[in-house]
């Protein structure tokens, strides 16, 4: 029933309640996150120089940078422009680098891979004369210097002969650390590659030298940008019949298992993003250091759509680095190791 207040200025109208007022949140986790400073009092995962480490891919010459174009910023280096190129990491703190070496010709058994004057032979010696202090990996790998680009010589049938290569890697192994290398880090995925090296290491005296395991390193299609720089694609076939299948958890955590029974005094993942699950399933089993590949195709992926505008360069390199760290890796390989260095100094939030 309509009231006609207007008809009688005697007559009231009824009071309206005020409104319910809404149930204050009992926790206001908003509190913290209210400015730069506060989000950076109270942040769990930090990012520090000397948890990245910075590929370097090497070839014959002198003076020679020859940027590669499926990784901007990256350029493949002689000798001395390496030495050059680690002096800048050093003054930037960055942890270490890891060598890839692109020979000045290749054979059916990847012999330049453990010749004395190998390139990356060559380069370790320079690096530890001129960075004493700076952690040198050696990538201890066949397919660079393979003419059929797999990981180890080729049996009859036409696939990688696993126990010759793993023969082959143990020489590798044993001559990157007699040329300077702290880390040698076996990348084929060979079966009892860890093994090989170890004994190999040891008899030869080099018992301080350390072994990083690509204890599960998946065939993955992230790698293609890495296959240009080191000229190391398959002249035929694939690696999906030694290198992990990418579907396999249970497999990764198995494989880490032997390689650290065999010996390993790391692990590494790759590729990093696609892999956080079992790179924090790895940090949850596994007390020794574990460190993740941020692969070519993770990083070109980020330039490419950095430079289309379509995603923030810098915000995005930091959040892949802090998620991979985050997930549980002690440091972690990546190409953009010295912008992330310069945007920590810069106070990046």
């Amino acid at each position: 029933m309509k009231l006609l207040v207007d008809a009688d200025p005697s007559v009231q109208a009824p009071e309206v309640a005020p409104p319910t007022p809404p149930v204050a949140p009992a926790h206001r986790l908003r509190r913290m996150r209210r400015t730069a400073a506060l989000r950076s009092l109270v942040r769990e995962t930090r990012l520090h120089p000397r948890q990245l480490v910075a590929p370097i891919f090497v070839q014959p010459g002198r003076a020679v940078r020859d940027p590669i174009s499926s990784l901007p910023g990256v350029a493949r280096l002689s000798p001395d422009e390496a030495v050059a190129e680690t002096a800048r990491f050093s003054e930037l703190g960055i942890g270490g680098v890891i060598l890839f070496g692109l020979p000045a010709s290749k054979d059916p058994e990847g012999s330049g891979a453990w010749i004395e004057d190998g390139i990356v032979q060559e380069t370790l010696r320079r690096l530890r004369q001129a960075n004493p202090d700076l952690v040198l990996i050696a990538d201890t790998c066949l397919c660079e210097y393979t003419d059929h680009g797999h990981c180890g010589p080729l049996a009859p049938d036409g696939t990688v002969d696993n126990d010759a290569a793993i023969g082959r890697l143990a020489q590798t192994a044993v001559s990157q650390a007699r040329a300077g290398a702290d880390i040698v880090a076996p990348s084929a995925m060979m079966d009892g590659q860890v093994a090989a090296i170890r004994a190999a290491l040891d008899a030869d005296g080099a018992t301080g030298t350390a072994i990083l395991a690509y204890a599960a390193k998946t065939s993955s299609a992230y790698y293609g940008p890495f296959r240009e720089a080191a000229d190391s694609a398959p002249a035929f076939g694939d690696r999906r019949g030694y290198q992990m299948d990418p579907a396999n958890r249970r497999e990764a955590l198995r494989e880490m298992a032997i390689d650290v029974e065999e010996g390993a005094d790391a692990l590494l993942i790759k590729p990093a993003m696609p892999s956080l699950d079992i790179l924090a399933a790895a940090r949850a089993r596994f007390e020794l250091p574990i460190a993740a590949y941020q692969v070519s195709g993770e990083y070109a992926q980020i330039e490419a759509a950095a430079r289309l505008g379509w995603i923030d360069r810098r915000r995005t390199h930091l959040e892949a680095a802090t998620s991979i760290v985050r997930a549980g890796a002690d440091f972690v390989i990546t190409y953009a190791a010295a912008d992330l260095v310069t945007w920590f100094r810069e106070g990046a939030d």
